[in-house]
């Protein structure tokens, strides 16, 4: 029984140690889908990260036909663009390492988990089988054990009685008679006999149970351990594979990413701060002429203006004389710009900016009339196709688009010798940076002490450039007053006319010190255009002020020209 004992609690300990072995297992299992989770969020965020830069990315890009285009010109915002296109590449590797993480870890552990749930069943299947097996064997040994017991202490009580029989001295004869005797030792025997077979039986049978149960404790339960064993060594290393292939998804990333990185530093160093402010310098450079030095006004003398029938004014007739105007207080470069789109010409623009804008648009119909040029020739080499290939096609058909082509070449060029015009007027007209500020009139009086300044003002002006027609209007010129003549009448002399003019375009003067013009106006020219753009003109003897140059046709008198 001691031993029967020892085995039982053999099993037993098997048995628990197969629970724990089951457990632990388990738990395996289940930390290997808790980190396939952890790489699946990683990837998810990886993602989002990627879109989220992209986005990014694409917010800032700059629209088409707006500001963000202009502002391309300047290195900073050109490094600023490099940067945005490089965060693209940057989100295309995060990308790249989210697709990685879902095909190289995410798929393959579920997959392998799958596996090895299979695995783990099998394993602990057989186990639990040969742990039956064995228990079922000690309980069939145990009932042969028992029944030889039983046929044994049979067999001793029948031994015992028949003894006892033939040893009673009373029994008699007749009861020998009867058999009694006999049967006592026929049963004893018997019953000896059975117990002999029991025995034999409970022998073999536990020969066959110690072979199965070396089997089992040597053999199969030590196998299945190794395969669990061998299972749980595979399920650690491959853990410790998908952790190497998350480090190295990310280190495959790093040479592209540091060529990202490097290209945003390599954007940022080819900013160059002195082209950039040059680029500002010359996208607001106005070209105007500085002003010259505002001179004195004296009115503590009396100004008294003489009419002389020989002046210029008494020419047009009899005039009141002319109230003292204030000069306007803004300076020229500092006029309010009209609202809108502006001329044609862009002479509401300052005259770099007007030359810029001129330039830009001529480049704009030469790039017209080069592409009418290439359908044109293209479509001329059709022709001579179709001539040489009539089954190709007819060459009259051809014709009218032709036609159409050479009148949009005509227009655009006739569009373009007039921009040419207006940039020869404009380049023209620009001040040298050499030449000196000429000083400019601040009063329509002068006073005695400032005569010989005011009396050869038509001959300190600089004369007009190429750009103005000397043909005679139809008007009659008004001569400019003679020098003898204005000698005499220094104190009251203002400022004389120098020619006539006649206005082109409208014009509505909104601009402090400009004056509104129609369209065929005549108006008596007082100031010549200083390099500024603007020509200072007189309607009557109480109205002046400035008009575009390029809106009006200037006649200057023939004195003037000449000096």
């Amino acid at each position: 029984m001691e031993t029967g004992g020892k085995v039982m609690l053999k099993v037993q300990e098997l048995r628990d140690q197969f629970d724990n072995l089951e457990k632990h297992t388990q738990w395996g299992i289940d930390f290997v889908e808790r980190y396939t989770k952890f790489v699946k969020e990683r990837s998810e965020i990886e993602l989002n990260y990627a879109k989220q830069i992209r986005n990014l990315s694409k917010k800032y890009q700059p629209k088409k036909n707006s500001r963000e285009e202009e502002e391309n010109k300047y290195s900073s915002c050109r490094a600023f663009l490099s940067t945005l296109n490089e965060l693209q590449d940057y989100a295309g590797q995060h990308e790249l390492v989210a697709e990685n993480l879902t095909a190289q870890i995410i798929a393959e552990l579920a997959k392998y988990t799958q596996e090895l749930k299979a695995e783990r069943k099998s394993h602990f299947h057989d186990g639990r089988k040969a742990q039956q097996q064995i228990e079922n064997s000690w309980k069939q040994l145990e009932a042969c054990k028992r029944r030889f017991e039983r046929d044994c202490k049979e067999a001793d009580r029948a031994q015992q009685y028949f003894e006892k029989m033939d040893a009673d001295i009373n029994v008699t004869k007749a009861d020998v008679e009867k058999r009694c005797y006999n049967k006592a030792r026929q049963q004893s025997q018997m019953r000896h006999q059975m117990a002999s077979d029991s025995k034999n039986e409970y022998a073999a049978y536990l020969q066959k149970f110690n072979q199965e149960q070396n089997d089992h404790y040597y053999t199969i339960i030590p196998n299945i351990f190794q395969k669990i064993q061998d299972m749980e060594e595979k399920r650690i290393e491959r853990l410790g594979e998908s952790m190497r292939t998350f480090a190295e998804v990310d280190r495959q990333i790093l040479p592209i990413v540091g060529k990202c990185l490097d290209g945003i530093t390599t954007a940022a160093e080819s900013i160059e701060s002195k082209n950039d402010s040059k680029q500002v310098v010359d996208s607001y450079k106005s070209g105007f002429e500085p002003p010259g030095d505002v001179e004195f006004e004296d009115y503590g003398q009396a100004m008294k203006r003489a009419v002389s029938e020989t002046s210029l004014s008494n020419s047009r007739g009899e005039s009141k004389p002319e109230k003292p105007t204030k000069r306007q207080g803004k300076l020229w470069p500092f006029i309010k710009k009209n609202k809108g789109s502006g001329p044609e010409d862009f002479s509401h623009l300052p005259p770099e900016q007007r030359r810029k804008k001129l330039q830009a648009k001529i480049d704009d119909l030469n790039k017209d009339i080069q592409k009418e040029m290439d359908q044109r020739d293209a479509l001329t080499k059709m022709k001579d196709v179709y001539i040489k290939n009539p089954q190709m096609g007819d060459p009259t058909s051809l014709d009218p688009r032709l036609g159409e082509i050479a009148q949009n070449i005509d227009k655009l060029q006739a569009e373009v010798q007039k921009f040419e015009g207006w940039l020869a007027e404009v380049e023209g007209r620009m001040p040298v940076k050499s030449d000196p500020p000429t000083k400019r009139q601040s009063a329509v009086f002068e006073t005695q002490n400032n005569a010989p300044v005011t009396n050869n003002c038509a001959q300190d002006r600089e004369s007009p450039d190429g750009s103005y027609t000397e043909e005679p209007s139809s008007e009659p010129p008004v001569k400019a007053a003679d020098p003898e003549f204005d000698d005499e009448f220094e104190e009251e002399e203002v400022l004389p006319t120098i020619g006539t003019c006649k206005a082109l375009y409208p014009f509505e003067g909104t601009n402090e010190g400009t004056i509104s013009i129609t369209e065929g106006e005549l108006l008596y020219v007082i100031e010549e255009d200083k390099g500024d753009g603007w020509t200072r003109v007189r309607r009557n003897e109480e109205q002046e002020g400035y008009v575009p140059t390029s809106y009006v046709e200037v006649f200057l008198d023939n004195n003037t020209k000449d000096s």
